[in-house]
């Protein structure tokens, strides 16, 4: 039995057309590829180089060359980089102006103006306006008053809670005869409570 020619020339069309098509779907999903590659690598980085590297990796290896990129290519697209960096700095922020005692190291707000934990002195206050100034500051910012300094000595006992010791003068030996009584020693004066 013989195949009839008009119907292998009509199988041979078929076949033409299916090769041709899926060819066609090929040459479009490497296109297609090169295409999602280039477009990828450029989210991804600002590297002109990187970009032809991949490009041409893509061209040259078809899904071998995509998948060898999809190994390669940095993690984060610039996108990511930028909203991580922007979350980084604003936890820097956070940490800056939420500041640690220097004394006990417990998370202090910023009017604080003592450690509520160690009463370590965190800021002054100023003389004239009022408002709280930071330990290194010279003048006040707001109203333009120097600022006293106080000395390391006098701020550690302070913090440790030892009163200042003051001498007095020794007093006069008086004369058996003289009616003057001796002088009393001087009080140390008690220190007024701070304000939280």
């Amino acid at each position: 039995m013989q195949i009839p020619l008009d119907l292998l020339n009509k199988i041979g069309i078929a076949l033409e057309w299916v090769v041709a098509m899926v060819t066609a779907l090929l040459v479009a999903f490497w296109i297609g590829l090169v295409i999602w590659t280039f477009r990828d690598i450029r989210s991804r980085t600002r590297d002109v180089f990187a970009w032809i590297l991949a490009v041409v990796l893509v061209l040259i290896g078809n899904v071998i060359g995509w998948l060898l990129y999809f190994l390669l290519r940095p993690r984060e697209t610039l996108a990511e980089v930028y909203d991580r960096q922007l979350e980084e700095e604003a936890l820097l922020r956070d940490i800056s102006t939420r500041r640690a005692c220097p004394s006990c190291r417990t998370v202090t707000e910023p009017d604080w103006l003592v450690c509520p934990h160690c009463r370590a002195e965190l800021r002054r206050t100023c003389r004239e306006c009022g408002r709280a100034l930071e330990l290194d500051w010279v003048a006040c910012p707001y109203c333009t008053t120097a600022v006293e300094k106080v000395s390391r000595t006098s701020k550690r006992q302070d913090q440790a809670g030892v009163q200042p010791v003051l001498t007095a003068q020794p007093a006069q030996v008086s004369q058996p005869n003289s009616e003057m009584p001796a002088p009393e020693p001087l009080a140390a004066p008690v220190p007024e409570p701070v304000a939280e």
